[in-house]
């Protein structure tokens, strides 16, 4: 079974596929002067981009992995997050407080779907 790597960089893989899997690594927000609402919509769009490269979309989401700054910001992380997710095909989901990379950073967000 072969491994396709796309956007491999110096540390890891931004996007990997194996056995219908792909795998998206933390992803975090561009513009980083929005709260957390405008950085998780930026990951999301990021999200979506990667999977379409990788031969998928979200409605083939197998799990997420929300990391938050500041849990306090749980629901403006669901209000991107509610907007953007197809309903009828939610993945399972774990969303947890921590420190990240700096303080301008609000979420950072990982995702595993299925390829085919």
């Amino acid at each position: 079974m072969s491994i396709e790597r796309i956007e491999n960089g110096q540390r890891f893989c931004r996007v990997l596929r194996h056995n219908g899997t792909i795998y998206i690594s933390g992803l975090t927000a561009d513009d980083l002067s929005g709260d957390t609402t405008d950085q998780t919509r930026q990951i999301l769009a990021k999200i979506d981009g990667y999977l379409a490269k990788a031969g998928s979309d979200k409605s083939r989401l197998l799990s997420a992995q929300v990391w938050l700054r500041d849990i306090a910001d749980f629901e403006m992380m669901n209000a991107a997050w509610d907007a953007w997710i197809d309903r009828s095909a939610m993945p399972v989901r774990a969303t947890v407080e921590a420190r990240l990379a700096g303080d301008q950073y609000r979420v950072e967000i990982m995702v595993t779907a299925a390829a085919d």
